[in-house]
C-alpha cells in the first residue's frame, strides 16, 4: 500500500515519533493529541480495519494490544487509566484506512466520548 500513511510511517519513508517498533508492530505519537498522552499503535503489514481482519490475523490482533499494554505502562499511564479506541469506517471517525490503535491517558477522560 505505497500511498498509505501509516505504512510510510511504519516503513520509516515518513519520520515519527516512534515509541516502539518490531517486525509485526509499530507505535508512534499522535501528531494532533488529544490528550498529554496520545499515541497509535499499529500493525507493520497493512490491514484496512478491524472489519477487514482476517480470523488468520489473531495472533497480529494480539500482539497490537499487548503492545499497548506495554507501551500504558512505558508511558506512565497504566496506574491512573487510559482508554483504546479504534474506528472502523467513516461514520466512527477513521481518516486513515490503516487499522490502528489510539491510546489516550494522562488525565481524566469524559464518557460518552463522541
Amino acid at each position: 500500500m505505497s500511498a498509505c500513511l501509516f505504512c510510510k510511517i511504519a516503513s520509516g519513508e515518513i519520520p515519527a515519533e516512534v515509541l516502539h517498533h518490531d517486525d509485526d508492530v509499530v507505535a508512534f505519537r499522535d501528531i494532533t493529541p488529544r490528550a498529554p498522552v496520545h499515541f497509535l499503535v499499529v500493525p507493520r503489514r497493512h490491514v484496512r480495519s478491524l472489519g477487514e481482519a482476517a480470523d488468520t490475523d489473531a495472533a497480529l490482533l494480539g500482539k497490537l494490544l499487548l503492545a499497548v499494554r506495554d507501551l500504558a505502562v512505558r508511558q506512565g499511564i497504566d496506574a491512573g487509566g487510559y482508554r483504546v479506541v479504534t474506528n472502523r469506517g467513516a461514520d466512527a471517525g477513521q481518516s486513515v484506512d490503516h487499522l490502528h490503535f489510539h491510546v489516550l491517558g494522562g488525565r481524566a477522560l469524559a464518557w460518552p466520548p463522541g
